[in-house]
């Protein structure tokens, strides 16, 4: 069975008001956001990230489109660029 931790984190009942959020909310948001930033910086898999999100992968999947970050890892450019070399490769033309 896998260990699981927790991290506590101190804020300011001003946060909440800034952010017009109650407290759950917050906490919530917050683990969404450090699960999607260690996603995209290639530290943790979809599967990981979506387990400290406390969310169901495919859900996880989803929200990433919310937070601007593609489920592959990758820019829409970059996978255009993909694209065309695939292309080229095949001798398909662009």
């Amino acid at each position: 069975m896998d260990k699981t931790l927790t991290i506590d984190i101190e804020y300011p009942d001003e946060v909440l008001w800034a952010l017009d959020k109650n407290p759950e909310e917050f906490e919530a948001e917050a683990k969404m956001l450090l699960a999607v930033k260690l996603y995209e910086s290639g530290k943790l898999t979809t599967g990981l990230a979506a387990r400290i999100a406390g969310v169901p992968r495919v859900t996880f999947l989803f929200m990433l489109g919310q937070y601007g970050v593609s489920p592959f890892g990758e820019t829409p450019e970059e996978l255009e660029g993909d694209l065309a070399n695939a292309r080229r490769a095949s001798g398909e033309e662009i």
